[in-house]
């Protein structure tokens, strides 16, 4: 995996900084699909509670990672509020494919609202759902509501787990082969997702 999509690198390279600019990117830029959210927020959580390239509080980091999601889902919508038919209409490119917007509108139809909570958890989709919701004109408030409350679940929540595990002596003795997993863990829903797009346009080919 290239070292720019290694949370520990990345974490020890950028820092707090770099851990707030990647979940907002993810959380709502076109061009941030890609970005290890899970398994960054993860991994901070791990380095938190071990003091290594983290030195803020637990509570600080949750709060602060739970504000650029949300704020990463904010300018989506906006984004897709503004530019959402133009951007349906857009053609394949190297980084934007029309599936990945497919299958977030295909989310938010099933789920409607909580589908802003429950993207939050899958890769990829949760980057363009709040686009999508944005292009279907969903209620401002409404919207607000669910981008708070899953920006918070998540981004606490995640975060969070990772730092209490990280006070396991058994992680604590392992944390490198842990990060190696946790890294392999958050590639595989994405590889599932990219696997499934092309199972759908060859079958539809057929």
């Amino acid at each position: 995996m290239p070292s720019f999509l290694d949370p520990e690198w990345l974490i020890s390279t950028f820092g707090l900084i770099g851990i707030l600019a990647i979940v907002f990117a993810e959380s709502g830029l076109l061009i941030g699909f890609f970005l290890p959210g899970d398994s960054l927020l993860f991994t901070a959580g791990l380095l938190v509670a071990d003091g290594t390239y983290l030195h803020q509080p637990l509570w600080l980091m949750c709060l602060l990672v739970s504000i650029a999601a949300a704020a990463g889902d904010q300018v989506g919508y906006l984004f897709g509020r503004r530019f959402g038919p133009a951007l349906f209409r857009r053609p394949d490119s190297r980084l934007f494919k029309q599936e990945n917007l497919t299958r977030a509108r295909e989310f938010f139809a099933k789920y409607g609202a909580r589908s802003i909570v429950l993207a939050r958890f899958v890769p990829i989709v949760r980057t363009f759902t709040p686009i999508v919701a944005g292009a279907s004109h969903m209620h401002y408030r409404t919207f607000l509501i669910f981008n708070v409350t899953g920006g918070v679940l998540w981004g606490s929540g995640v975060t969070t787990l990772g730092y209490f595990l990280g006070q396991v002596s058994f992680v604590k003795s392992h944390i490198e082969l842990i990060l190696i997993a946790i890294v392999v863990v958050s590639v595989i829903p994405i590889g599932v997702e990219l696997l499934r797009g092309r199972r759908g346009v060859a079958n539809k080919s057929v």
